[in-house]
């Protein structure tokens, strides 16, 4: 079966470097600020995208949107992010469907000739058998050539079916490959490789849906990321989070899962954990493991900054949502960024009154 021609990834479109990219998030959002268009992904990505001005045929289809409406339809922001930032990976998806279609039916056409002979060689036997119980066999040796060629053509057949069984079991295994790493490209974050915010949600929810006792979330936010990105460099920052991600994949606990929310900010689902001291206490082990990173001069090996973390947890309740429960480990984080940085702090349960 031949392989079809790869189509294009969201990695081959979007080749440019990080300062590249932020230059041209600058020129997208007073785009979408002119035009009153909601800030969210599929939006960024569309004017990202039309800032870039290498599609433009997609320029020409927003700028008739944004003449024709006062608002910007969803329905037509989903269908233009499908026609034109994740077609690449919707023709991969469908290469991968139509091969799998092709190997069904060629395994169904071998099959049914694989039936059709032994039927067959089945018929020849019985009629040899029947003609060898005749008192008197008129031609005896035609009758056993018959039966040797029948022999010799169904075991032509089965052996041509068995190599195409492990031809076919050849092909699986490279489908099954393709199929899992299309599946990490879209749940990991390619950056850090731990899940992505949109893996991190749906985990979240099935969580909540199956047992939410004893399930924790943390929040993590890398402090003053954005004056570090300023002071040495975005390649330099986008190590910082490379390995905090590694960090998290190390220190997770099991049935724990790791994830980047955006940015300089990450989560983790605990499960097994009932009180909230064994929340702290793997938050605060992250968070001293993250304070021992220093940034170094290459050649001199002199140490030029640290690195520190602030972290919120909440343990999920009978009554959370993903919204809620998410809400206050985020308000856990911020006010642990509001006391100082650098630490860990559990949700705030009930106000309280300061003199």
């Amino acid at each position: 079966m031949s392989q079809p021609n790869k189509a294009p990834t969201l990695l081959h479109l979007y080749t440019e470097d990080t300062r590249e990219a932020a230059s041209l998030l600058k020129n997208a959002v007073p785009l979408m600020v002119q035009h009153n268009i909601p800030p969210n992904p599929v939006h960024y990505a569309l004017w990202y995208t039309y800032s870039k001005g290498k599609e433009p045929d997609l320029n020409r289809r927003l700028d008739r949107i944004v003449a024709d409406f006062d608002s910007f339809p969803s329905e037509a922001a989903i269908k233009l992010f499908r026609d034109y930032i994740i077609r690449g990976e919707l023709e991969e998806a469908r290469a991968g469907q139509q091969q799998v279609i092709e190997l069904v039916d060629d395994l169904e056409g071998d099959l049914s000739q694989s039936l059709s002979g032994s039927r067959h060689y089945q018929s020849s036997l019985d009629q040899g058998l029947a003609a060898l119980q005749e008192p008197i066999i008129d031609d005896l040796p035609h009758l056993l050539n018959d039966l040797q060629q029948s022999t010799q053509q169904m075991q032509d057949q089965q052996e041509k079916f068995l190599y195409r069984l492990q031809a076919a079991q050849s092909e699986i295994q490279h489908l099954r490959g393709q199929l899992e790493r299309a599946h990490l490209a879209a749940t990991l974050d390619s950056l850090t490789h731990v899940f992505n915010r949109h893996a991190f949600t749906r985990l979240l929810q099935q969580a909540l849906n199956s047992d939410r006792e004893g399930l924790a979330l943390i929040m993590l936010d890398i402090d003053h990321f954005k004056h570090f990105n300023d002071q040495y460099g975005h390649p330099l920052g986008d190590r910082v989070l490379r390995h905090v991600g590694q960090l998290l994949r190390d220190l997770l606990p099991p049935r724990a899962t790791a994830a980047r929310y955006g940015g300089e900010e990450f989560c983790v689902i605990l499960r097994d954990c009932p009180e909230a001291t064994q929340a702290r206490a793997f938050a605060e082990q992250l968070r001293q493991k993250i304070q021992a990173l220093r940034v170094k001069v290459r050649r001199t090996d002199e140490v030029l900054d640290s690195i520190t973390a602030s972290l919120g947890f909440a343990l999920a309740e009978p009554h959370d949502s993903l919204e809620s429960l998410i809400t206050r480990a985020d308000d856990a984080l911020y006010q642990a960024k509001r006391n100082g940085r650098n630490r860990t702090q559990p949700e705030i349960s009930e106000p309280v009154l300061s003199a």
